[in-house]
């Protein structure tokens, strides 16, 4: 059990591979600082499986690989010099949930036991009614919903629940901005040709604070949206043409066939300060979760932010990360 979920964190993280191997690299992840020892065989079992090569002795100390899986248990993680994380932000489409669908069954169960231990905030493109139908109408446990942040377009709204779900801000556009935008994102598609003949639902939805193109509609068949742009190359070229027409503004790739646009400095990034600020927790004491951490990304932001990041492909990954988590934290 070890060996696969903590494994799967270090794996999935952007660490080079060079770097696996320090005692550094335990201290970048989610737990504190460690002696060589116990853990480095699951870690390497893993890293083996993966098809990495076992190192050369002389990259770490002779006895790690013969290292008996003994006197590292949760309580003596927790009282290294170093805390845990205090924050475990995710992403929602394609990192709890597939695009638009609710979290099932065995996600909900591990966030209950994530925030019966920790605090947890969710920050995605969709809006509000989007991350109540997704999240909260799924059986979360009321207990721990007071250890949940959830903050819709990208950031650009905040809510918290106490008694019930209170929203704290909303960075709202003003309608000029949002003409503009709209303006700009149809000259763009039809540039481009990207508009296809069947559509379901809103293309271009207006959520306060972000206006999102959604090229096969708000309602689209998930099959649908997965074959419209596996490899981003459409929404690509549209975000280029569209940082070129509206510099102003922040032009995020989002879910599967989504644009964000936001204002300048309005993104998840941002989402990532006013947690900070709200929680009284710093950055250095976060992680995040996300299957869009690459250049022109909308979790990109937060990487850049300097959050330690772990890039996941779909929902799976994400419930083996949070497997390790609750490993170290319970």
């Amino acid at each position: 059990h070890y060996r696969n979920v903590y494994g799967t964190i270090i794996g999935m993280s952007t660490v080079p591979l060079s770097e696996l191997f320090t005692h550094e690299c335990l201290n970048f992840k989610l737990i504190p600082k460690l002696e060589f020892g116990a853990l480095w065989f699951p870690l390497y079992a893993t890293l083996y499986g993966f098809g990495f090569s076992r190192p050369a002795t002389s990259q770490v100390r002779s006895n790690w690989w013969d290292a008996p899986f003994k006197s590292y248990s949760a309580s003596n993680l927790r009282r290294g010099t170093n805390s845990m994380k205090q924050l475990i932000v995710f992403d929602l489409d394609g990192t709890l949930a597939a695009s638009k669908s609710p979290l099932d069954p065995e996600m909900i169960a591990l966030l209950d036991s994530l925030l019966a231990v920790t605090k947890v905030a969710i920050i995605s493109g969709g809006d509000w009614p989007q991350f109540k139908e997704q999240v909260l109408t799924n059986g979360l446990t009321p207990q721990g919903l007071a250890n949940l942040s959830l903050l819709p377009a990208c950031g650009t709204k905040f809510y918290t629940f106490t008694t019930e779900w209170e929203k704290l801000f909303s960075e709202d556009l003003t309608a000029a901005e949002k003409f503009k935008i709209v303006a700009s994102i149809n000259n763009a598609s039809r540039q481009l040709n990207l508009l296809p003949e069947n559509t379901w639902g809103e293309v271009i939805e207006d959520r306060g604070s972000q206006i999102t193109f959604s090229a096969l509609g708000q309602e689209a068949p998930l099959e649908k949206k997965v074959e419209w742009d596996p490899d981003f190359s459409k929404r690509k070229m549209m975000q280029a043409l569209l940082e070129r027409s509206i510099p102003e503004f922040s032009v995020r790739l989002g879910g599967t066939t989504s644009i964000d646009v936001t204002r300048a400095g309005i993104d998840k990034a941002y989402g990532i300060r006013k947690l900070s600020e709200i929680l009284h927790i710093e950055k250095a004491e976060m992680m995040f979760m996300g299957d869009a951490i690459f250049p022109g990304g909308n979790d990109y932001a937060v990487k850049e932010a300097g959050v330690t990041s772990i890039l996941v492909r779909d929902p799976r990954e994400t419930k083996s990360v949070v497997e390790g988590i609750l490993t170290f934290l319970t």
